[in-house]
């Protein structure tokens, strides 16, 4: 009897163990089940992560509210800052001769009219000279001229020596032009000649308001007449030339924003206006120009730098948030709003829903309505999701 009372005590505790470990087996089913579906929906903790000052100064958290950004329909295009043809000057000497001094260097700004240079060579002098006599000459001819005339309006003088004396004084002041015409060409004031002053040098001047771009030239060199020697550019004026190939030319058209990069502006975009669009296209490749103007004119902008950008062919706006500030939790995506809370910084997950990707931006739409003035944290998704996960291991030891 005492035998079979064991014995039925033993089955008995066997199967207290054995329904022990399936209900112990369910359990850890459930909870990996639970982990694998992202956040605990149905907790009624706040999932939060804490950062003291110093952390969030180390990972140098960025925070901001929502950004809109127009994140579909865009052509993409590549080009160079260019300044328009009549903000550009080419300086040239129209005589060869000598450089004497230079006045400016590169970068330096000049007005219009100011001198950069000084040329000399005696076929400057020459040419003043030859305007002196030229006009000497005139003066004499001239008064023949007059004599001659009156002699034969009084009908004592012989037709054919006023006549002689018309042409000849004709000609002299023809001549008397040509070499004035020539000295102010090399800003030579001729009354000054007139009055005996021979200039030993001459003087380039710029022709608009810019900076010297080029210096081509040193002291003492000679200089080819119709020689570019400086080179004179108003940035005021720098503008987006843009490229677009034949396959995108029937979406662009004047009036279309542009958002672009320059290297000398790194964690800046630029945003410009269409003003005008090309009728030709480039052989090589073939692309057509599309010029912009910049609208926030920042930093060192130079003519022939390389930019890339955007050219938005559609209005439309919608919310958006970089790349580095959505994280992927089981098959649902977060991203993180931020709150100050005393010292510390408060970080909580909230559910969204991806859209279109524009370079590091994507478009996100909530499951529920927020506050617009909720900031979201716009960088280190990943490691504030790495310190929840770490939050929550740690909890449930």
């Amino acid at each position: 009897m005492k035998n079979i009372s064991y014995k039925f005590l033993t089955i008995i505790s066997l199967l207290i163990v054995l329904t022990s470990c399936g209900n112990s087996n369910k359990e850890s089913v459930d909870n990996t089940n639970s982990n694998n579906e992202g956040f605990k929906e149905d907790s009624n903790e706040v999932e939060e992560v804490m950062l003291t000052e110093q952390q969030f100064e180390a990972l140098q958290m960025k925070t901001d509210t929502i950004a809109l950004r127009n994140m579909s329909g865009y052509v993409e295009a590549n080009g160079t800052l260019e300044v328009p043809p009549q903000n550009e000057a080419a300086i040239t000497s129209v005589v060869g001769a000598n450089v004497v001094s230079i006045k400016v260097i590169e970068g330096d700004k000049v007005n219009k009219g100011q001198v950069v240079a000084y040329l000399s060579h005696p076929n400057i002098i020459k040419m003043q000279t030859d305007y002196l006599n030229a006009f000497s000459n005139s003066n004499f001819l001239k008064k023949s001229y007059e004599r001659q005339k009156k002699l034969y309006d009084a009908g004592v003088g012989s037709g054919a020596n006023f006549q002689k004396a018309e042409a000849e004084y004709d000609a002299s002041k023809a001549m008397v032009n040509g070499l004035k015409a020539q000295l102010r060409l090399l800003n030579i004031n001729a009354s000054s000649v007139q009055n005996g002053t021979i200039a030993q040098s001459i003087s380039l001047r710029s022709p608009i308001d810019g900076f010297v771009q080029k210096v081509e030239v040193k002291t003492g060199q000679y200089v080819e007449p119709q020689t570019e020697l400086f080179e004179i550019v108003n940035t005021h004026h720098v503008h987006a030339d843009l490229m677009v190939f034949e396959k995108d030319v029937y979406k662009i058209k004047k009036g279309q924003k542009v958002i672009f990069n320059v290297q000398s502006i790194p964690d800046g975009e630029l945003s410009a206006e269409i003003y005008s669009v090309s009728k030709t296209f480039e052989d090589n490749p073939k692309a057509l120009h599309v010029h912009a103007e910049i609208e926030n004119k920042k930093g060192n902008l130079i003519p022939g730098m390389y930019i890339k950008g955007k050219i938005q062919v559609e209005n439309s706006k919608t919310r958006a948030l970089p790349e580095s500030a959505i994280i992927k939790d089981g098959d649902k995506f977060y991203v993180f709003s931020v709150e100050r809370k005393n010292e510390d910084w408060s970080f909580k997950p909230v559910e969204v829903l991806l859209g279109a990707k524009d370079g590091n931006w994507i478009a996100v739409q909530f499951t529920q309505e927020l506050d617009k003035t909720i900031k979201f944290a716009y960088n280190n998704a990943y490691y504030l999701i790495a310190e929840m996960k770490k939050g929550e291991a740690e909890h449930e030891h």
